[in-house]
């Protein structure tokens, strides 16, 4: 009777190995993703292109609000005069917008949009590509997954987005002469540029292709903190969200964690680009010098000097605005592509990092 009992026992078929775990468990981790074509070097810069051009054209205007806002205080600064002889007036984020539809008509809140999507054909794609392979260059592989730590994490992030930018800086540039054309012309002044061809051409003829990175250094320092700031606050507040409210990572996490990120990233990065806008907007001479900064440093003690230390958050309202619906934007965008395209799901590091 024992050995039959014994026996019996030894013919049970082992108990299956315990289900993985469910929920938000299983949703936080770093899942291998399988290699497929859409995870190249070129279907992941593609996609992220795309994404981002989604992005830029739905919040576009708010950039440019930004923009006028900035260059508003160095105009009156300046005692720059309209045509019909009365300064330029201080206006807000909301009175800017409605300005530019009341008297320039409401497609000139898109104006300049051109090379801002050109500049994503580089800057985008170069920064998530960048930051792909510096983190598996830097992070450990346990079992297809990989892991590093938030320092390095910061690390790639920063040198992915400044040498993106470095890249980028001629769109920029372009960009920026294009959207105050407007502001000039009402203001009684000649027109600089007829176009992104067309300025792109000037800036040449001017100082050279050196000149085509005027205002890049600011330019690189505020990509450096925009994502310095994005990474540690999305990342601390996504967390303490999830463990301190029990919540599974879903959008409405992402949207909370976007909007402080983009604060954060916002008080970080205006005042560098306050300078950058008004360095790339600045007249040249014939050499391509600038007639009223030497540099960066020149450009922030004249600014502080003249218009107090309150001058270097000049738009800032419409930056976090505009930060946190961007990210938002672009990265529901590159989900959706990629899942289109027959992929489950982004590289979960790549995507706590940008958003």
């Amino acid at each position: 009777m024992q050995s039959q009992t014994q026996s019996k026992s030894t013919a049970e078929p082992p108990s299956p190995p315990p289900p993985p775990p469910t929920g938000s468990t299983t949703r936080n981790q770093l899942r291998p993703v399988k290699y497929d074509y859409a995870d190249s070097f070129a279907c992941t810069y593609v996609v992220s292109v795309v994404a981002a051009s989604v992005a830029e054209l739905t919040t576009y205007p708010l950039d440019l609000t930004k923009t006028r806002l900035q260059i508003q205080g160095e105009a009156a600064a300046s005692e720059l005069k309209t045509g019909n002889g009365t300064k330029t007036k201080y206006r807000g984020m909301v009175a800017t917008a409605f300005g530019i539809v009341r008297e320039e008509g409401t497609m000139k809140l898109w104006q300049g949009v051109t090379p801002a999507l050109y500049r994503h054909v580089v800057y985008s794609g170069v920064r998530i590509c960048s930051y792909d392979f510096l983190r598996r260059k830097l992070g450990s592989d346990n079992n297809g997954i990989i892991t590093l730590p938030l320092w390095k994490s910061a690390l790639c992030g920063v040198s992915a987005g400044a040498v993106a930018q470095w890249l980028a800086s001629p769109a920029d540039l372009v960009k920026v002469q294009i959207q105050m054309e407007g502001k000039r012309r009402l203001m009684g002044e000649p027109a600089r540029v007829h176009g992104a061809a067309h300025a792109l051409k000037e800036i040449v003829r001017r100082g050279g292709v050196a000149g085509l990175w005027k205002g890049s250094i600011p330019n690189v320092q505020r990509a450096a903190l925009v994502n310095l700031g994005d990474l540690t606050t999305y990342d601390t507040i996504k967390h303490m969200i999830m463990i301190k409210l029990n919540m599974p990572d879903c959008h409405t996490v992402h949207v909370l964690s976007s909007i402080c990120a983009g604060f954060v990233a916002a008080i970080m990065g205006t005042p560098a680009d306050v300078v950058k806008t008004r360095i790339m907007n600045q007249p040249t001479d014939e050499k391509g010098r600038g007639l009223l900064y030497k540099g960066s440093v020149d450009c922030l003690r004249q600014t502080v000097n003249k218009e107090g230390f309150g001058a270097l958050y000049k738009g800032f309202l419409p930056c976090w605005i505009r930060m946190a619906p961007w990210s938002l934007t672009f990265w529901l965008s590159f989900e959706q592509i990629r899942s289109m395209i027959g992929v489950a799901g982004v590289v979960a590091s790549l995507h706590a990092f940008f958003k």
